[in-house]
């Protein structure tokens, strides 16, 4: 039976837990494979999830049916992992960029790979702070002015937590290809 949004919904807004176990499963691999990148387990990433799909089914008369559901249900899993890394995380405030002669202004570039690989766990390994600033502005394309203004961390931070973040992926993304080809 084919998946229909629009009446999935209607049956959402009245109550109906059919149609809210329908939205769930539906749109529950798609939750998780966000916030999975922001969380350091996949136990974060679940609590972070149905946080996400409570305030979906609290909300929803909010919805507007004519912008797609998928993109309103991922501003709401953003919002809910950036709540709760604020929660649990407490990010450590760093000091600007401008305050580090090691870090240079140019884009720090990643070694190739492909968003595609497997490169989640390498991601999770990241701190709460470069992990959220990374996915942010990688994954999510947020300027330095956004972050600073989501995130109440200034754009100094942003840029320099992002440059550190791609600091420790290159060398996790290095390590992790020394350890397998003395596997193989």
């Amino acid at each position: 039976m084919k998946f229909n949004i629009k009446k999935v919904i209607k049956g959402c807004l009245k109550g109906q837990l059919n149609s809210q176990r329908k939205l769930y499963e539906h749109f529950y691999g798609y939750g998780m494979s966000i916030t999975l990148r922001y969380c350091k387990n996949r136990e974060e990433a679940v609590e972070v999830l149905n946080d996400a799909f409570l305030k979906v089914f609290k909300s929803l008369s909010k919805y507007n049916p004519d912008y797609p559901f998928q993109v309103w249900f991922r501003k709401i899993l953003l919002n809910c992992t950036i709540d709760y890394h604020r929660k649990y995380h407490k990010f450590p405030i760093l000091m600007d960029i401008e305050d580090y002669s090691d870090l240079h202004s140019e884009e720090m570039a990643l070694p190739n790979f492909s968003l595609n690989e497997d490169v989640l766990p390498i991601i999770q390994q990241l701190s709460p702070a470069y992990r959220m600033v990374f996915n942010l502005y990688v994954m999510e394309e947020y300027s330095h002015k956004e972050i600073a203004k989501i995130l109440n961390i200034t754009v100094g931070t942003s840029k320099s937590n992002l440059m550190r973040a791609k600091r420790n992926l290159r060398n996790l993304l290095t390590d992790e290809q020394i350890k397998n080809k003395k596997i193989n």
